[in-house]
């Protein structure tokens, strides 16, 4: 089984920056993407970025309007979201997501962020 942890969030003001991490670890496992998704309040969890392990794809959803970067540190297991720009519609709480080969998924506990106006 995998765990995933998550850090970087906090309190920022509109029009700043932010880097979420998430680090992965467990038994031996292959990492096959990683993605991140956020849920603000009553709203349903979305989609953010995600990056395939091999190759280094990358793919974003149209509401972070190419405001955010997702990159990997491949010998750590771990998954970067620098975010830029920040808006209040960007409060939620944002969670890590790993797919492993097999196709077994986990997720983290998320970490919240806060944009102020």
């Amino acid at each position: 089984q995998v765990q995933l942890v998550e850090a970087g969030g906090g309190l920022v003001q509109a029009g700043g920056s932010l880097r979420l991490s998430c680090a992965a670890s467990g038994r031996t496992f292959v990492i096959y993407s990683m993605r991140w998704y956020r849920q603000a309040p009553g709203t349903e969890r979305e989609f953010v970025a995600s990056i395939r392990w091999s190759g280094g794809t990358t793919f974003y959803a149209d509401s972070m309007k190419g405001r955010c970067t997702i990159s990997g540190e491949k010998d750590k297991n771990t998954v970067y979201l620098q975010m830029n720009n920040l808006n209040p519609e960007d409060t939620a709480i944002y969670y890590c997501n790993a797919v492993v080969l097999g196709s077994a998924e986990y997720w983290g506990q998320g970490t919240q962020v806060t944009v102020s106006p």
